[in-house]
């Protein structure tokens, strides 16, 4: 089972995973907010919304900045999906998706790129990890048979 979270959103409200049950969601972990890859990753995310909502999928991104930064990049960057914010790491970590990664040779401690596919009843169907942010949304269509 995935695990479980309400955590505060860009519009300051809660998401709660157990709100989206019944529907399939599209989890993805990116570190931070209105930088390069990771506004490249939410960008195609929002381009393929309409796609992933036809086939049933919520996309719920999640990263350790604070509402108000997010609510920064929902506007800059017209982001059409909710963004919560685990400023405590713990659901990033329940998830595997905070920990020690490789950044430009370094071993470091930070998000690490992630995408979660949960199922109607909420059990994780894939997670993949240290995911590209270029190419990885059509990778994930493509995946889904949705390309």
């Amino acid at each position: 089972m995935a695990p479980d979270f309400s955590l505060p959103t860009d519009t300051g409200e809660t998401l709660s995973l157990k709100e989206l049950r019944g529907r399939k969601v599209v989890l993805y972990a990116y570190p931070a907010a209105m930088t390069p890859g990771c506004t490249k990753q939410a960008c195609d995310f929002r381009d393929s919304l309409a796609s992933l909502q036809a086939a049933g999928y919520e996309v719920v991104g999640i990263s350790p900045d604070k509402p108000v930064k997010l609510a920064q990049f929902r506007e800059r960057d017209a982001l059409t999906f909710p963004l919560v914010s685990d400023q405590d790491k713990s659901v990033l970590t329940a998830y595997g998706a905070y920990g020690e990664k490789q950044l430009y040779g370094k071993t470091v401690t930070g998000v690490i790129r992630s995408t979660f596919v949960l199922d109607e009843d909420g059990r994780v169907e894939r997670a993949l990890y240290n995911v590209k942010a270029t190419g990885h949304v059509a990778k994930l269509r493509k995946d889904l048979g949705l390309a």
